[in-house]
């Protein structure tokens, strides 16, 4: 259970961090209010857990700032009845993020010792509508595409024509796309209801690549 003092820093967190930042859909706020994400760090990061910057997690990776992760679990417009395919599952802490929103959450991380220690993690917490994948997600995951909603929290240098193809008519893709060193820019992908794409950039970020 969470001690008073995480859960006071974590509201401090959505209050400064993403509220006066702009991020206002109560849902979205009330789920990050919930997820504990010092519980998705390491130790040696857990008094860090809650500041306005990523973390480490190892592999090479990191934890995103919590107002990313405010601003792009915001703008996909999750549902009750969404399906959501995630690309990257890093820590998980996303993931759960996702899964108090969602009827389901299908999260594909390619490294295998992130994917394995984030499931573990995920079950511990008891976050049970998610399944993690070990797999590339430039193919997404065919087996119950299409999907109404896709996060992809990985940079590939152009959007992989799988995900596009992969998302439903009527849904929103949210994914930084740009070179590792160069700048990088979340995009807003939608479909119409008769299958037209369009592609708009919002923020500037910072990601890891997709590999």
């Amino acid at each position: 259970m969470a001690s008073e003092k995480t859960t006071d820093k974590r509201l401090t967190m959505v209050d400064s961090q993403l509220t006066k930042r702009g991020v206002s859909d109560k849902n979205v706020l009330n789920a990050i209010k919930t997820v504990p994400r010092h519980e998705f760090v390491s130790f040696q990061y857990t008094s860090m857990a809650y500041i306005d910057g990523p973390l480490p997690i190892g592999q090479g990776q990191t934890i995103s700032q919590p107002y990313i992760i405010g601003y792009m679990t915001e703008a996909l417009k999750v549902k009750p009845h969404h399906t959501v395919l995630e690309i990257g599952t890093g820590c998980g802490y996303q993931t759960a993020v996702l899964s108090l929103l969602a009827k389901k959450v299908i999260s594909l991380e390619i490294n295998n010792s992130l994917a394995v220690t984030s499931e573990k993690r995920l079950n511990q917490l008891g976050y049970k509508n998610v399944e993690v994948h070990q797999a590339d997600g430039n193919s997404g995951w065919g087996e119950h595409a299409p999907y109404p909603r896709i996060m992809v929290t990985a940079c590939p240098k152009k959007i992989p024509s799988d995900l596009i193809n992969q998302l439903e008519n009527g849904g929103i893709m949210i994914i930084p796309v740009g070179e590792e060193k160069e700048s990088q820019v979340l995009m807003m992908v939608t479909k119409d209801k008769e299958g037209k794409v369009k592609i708009n950039p919002t923020l500037p970020v910072r990601f890891v690549p997709m590999l």
